[in-house]
């Protein structure tokens, strides 16, 4: 018999902080930074934004989307054998403990359950969901929680308005459980380091002092151009793994960075564009939060249904990307 790791709940949190575009430029334009509403809106098709109070981190948004994901999937925190928190802002300088640690003593989680995160940037969540299922495929758990959890307010500069407009914060989570019926269909993962300096995070820890500016840089127009070139490749490879047909597909739910990323992508994999999820407008760019984010908005508003079809799809700094395919 088949194993498969099936989606059996989902759960999402965004901090209470909304921050709209002209709020945004408002704030800016007290750093002596110019931008509009109509300048954002246009280009990434934001709207708004979250962003974190000072003392709230990765962690405790992960801790909150993840309790959300198990009371949909009617299981008790002790049940969990695996966490896997996707995130490049993690509660801790060098990344230990692990916020996947965090998540879990918030959690109240005292049996036997191992945890770690996983750094891929934005791509994050579905390598993580990757790396869960091929867990509950071996047979060594039956019960995994996988987290994005991010709070990007805290690492970009207020001073460069090509980034600081973009990013927000927040975290999703899902329950993948052992299944004879089919959940993930199939993955397909990337990395290409040679492309690592035009979305990265330069700041360098030496001696207990950070070395170079510690906010995120990006090159815009290089990314959106792979993104566009590289998304629909992968989305079709997991397509052809699994022997399905963009037709089979319900929705498309692509990591939550760029509007015209989006529908490029799903224009070439000839996707209708109301089969995209967004969320964008709303959450701005959450990194490896903003798949699982916008998968619980669709369950909860009651788009995403079971035996759905979902092609999910991210590209991220490494530079990474991705897609999986999972029946819902």
């Amino acid at each position: 018999m088949t194993i498969y790791g099936k989606i059996i709940g989902t759960g999402s949190y965004l901090p209470p902080k909304r921050v709209t575009n002209d709020e945004l430029a408002a704030m800016l334009a007290e750093r002596g930074v110019e931008t509009s509403d109509e300048w954002i809106r246009t280009r990434s098709g934001i709207l708004a934004r979250h962003y974190a109070d000072q003392g709230v981190n990765s962690s405790d948004l992960g801790a909150k989307a993840a309790g959300k994901a198990l009371e949909m999937a009617k299981c008790e925190a002790n049940d969990i054998e695996l966490i896997i928190v996707a995130t490049s802002t993690p509660d801790f300088l060098g990344g230990f403990p692990s916020t996947a640690c965090m998540v879990q003593k918030k959690l109240g989680i005292t049996s036997n359950c191992a945890a770690f995160d996983m750094q891929a940037v934005c791509s994050g969540f579905l390598y993580a969901l990757s790396v869960a299922d091929s867990f509950i495929r071996a047979g060594v758990y039956r019960k995994v929680l996988v987290v994005g959890a991010e709070t990007y307010s805290r690492i970009i500069d207020y001073q460069d308005r090509t980034t600081c407009v973009l990013f927000g914060d927040g975290a999703g989570a899902v329950v993948l459980s052992a299944s004879d019926e089919p959940g993930i269909l199939s993955t397909a993962l990337h990395a290409d380091g040679h492309y690592g300096d035009i979305l990265s995070l330069p700041g360098k820890l030496n001696n207990g002092a950070i070395e170079g500016k510690a906010f995120v840089y990006m090159d815009g127009k290089a990314v959106f151009k792979l993104a566009v070139t590289w998304l629909d490749k992968v989305g079709m490879e997991a397509l052809e793994k699994a022997g399905l047909k963009n037709t089979d597909v319900d929705w498309m739910v692509p990591h939550q960075a760029n509007l015209r990323i989006m529908q490029s992508s799903a224009k070439k994999l000839d996707i209708p564009s109301e089969k995209i999820i967004v969320t964008v407008d709303q959450h701005g760019n959450t990194s490896a939060a903003s798949i699982p984010l916008a998968i619980d908005t669709g369950v909860r508003d009651g788009r995403i249904k079971a035996g759905q079809n979902l092609l999910l799809a991210a590209i991220g700094g490494g530079l990474t990307w991705g897609a999986v395919l999972v029946k819902m």
